[in-house]
């Protein structure tokens, strides 16, 4: 039998070496089913990357989040499922924080649950419910990973408006992320909108077995058919006559016009 401790410091590893890969999500989602023994330990491993790492790494947890819950759900082994379900609000808290630190996260929150909802994973209401608080918190345009959506420069107006803030902007630009953090999560978006674009062109794995169905379903070819078809072709065999007179027409038209 695996060290509990052994296999909880392997798995914390993989949640801080999380990125934007498909990979690094599946390897560790299949370390967490590999070990479902521990799933409550590694469950609050989970709980505890996401309240001690950064608001990058965090929303890398994000999307392996949807990753476990969904391979957990095709193998039946529903505690992950459940726990998670249990603490949804807790993991939303870690991602995207009421101090405005995970406002760039929204998005990314957003997205896995809709993807958990699409899944039966979660409840629409629980959704619904959640998506009224992230509405509080998505201010991300104003923490450095937006510009101005005009590109405009501010007015004597905002100036103001900023000194008169200023108090209560402070809190927020100490949350601001640096540079290096801000390469990072472009980077990484990057990469996501690379592997969503490639997914759109990817060819379904049961594609026979949608052909074999198609094949099933059709009618054997019959006389009715036979006789269809012969009606099509002198249908297209008369179309062609007409055309063809036309273009002669057109043509002696013209030779008698030059004629003259």
């Amino acid at each position: 039998m695996a060290d509990p401790f052994e296999v909880r410091m392997r798995f914390s590893s993989q949640l801080q070496h999380l990125n934007a890969s498909t990979t690094s999500a599946q390897k560790a989602a299949q370390y967490a089913l590999r070990y479902k023994d521990m799933d409550e330990d590694l469950h609050s491993c989970i709980l505890e990357q996401l309240e001690k790492t950064s608001m990058n790494t965090r929303a890398n947890i994000m999307y392996f989040i949807e990753h476990l819950l969904e391979s957990a759900s095709k193998d039946r082994q529903n505690e992950y499922v459940r726990m998670m379900q249990r603490d949804i609000i807790r993991v939303v808290d870690a991602v995207c924080p009421e101090d405005g630190s995970g406002a760039a996260n929204v998005k990314v929150i957003r997205k896995v649950l809709q993807g958990l909802r699409n899944k039966s994973i979660l409840l629409e209401q629980t959704v619904i419910e959640i998506e009224g608080c992230l509405k509080e918190r998505d201010t991300s345009a104003d923490l450095g990973f937006s510009s101005p959506a005009n590109g405009d420069a501010p007015s004597a107006v905002d100036h103001s408006a900023a000194r008169s803030s200023r108090n209560g902007s402070a809190t927020a630009n100490s949350h601001r992320p640096d540079k290096r953090q801000i390469e990072q999560r472009i980077e990484e978006d990057r990469e996501r909108h690379k592997r969503m674009r490639e997914s759109m062109w990817a060819v379904p794995t049961d594609i026979d077995e949608d052909a074999m169905k198609l094949y099933d379903d059709t009618s054997d070819l019959g006389p009715d058919d036979h006789r269809l078809a012969e009606e099509e072709w002198e249908e297209y065999v008369r179309e062609g006559e007409k055309a063809k007179c036309r273009h002669m027409r057109k043509a002696a038209n013209v030779n008698g016009v030059s004629s003259h």
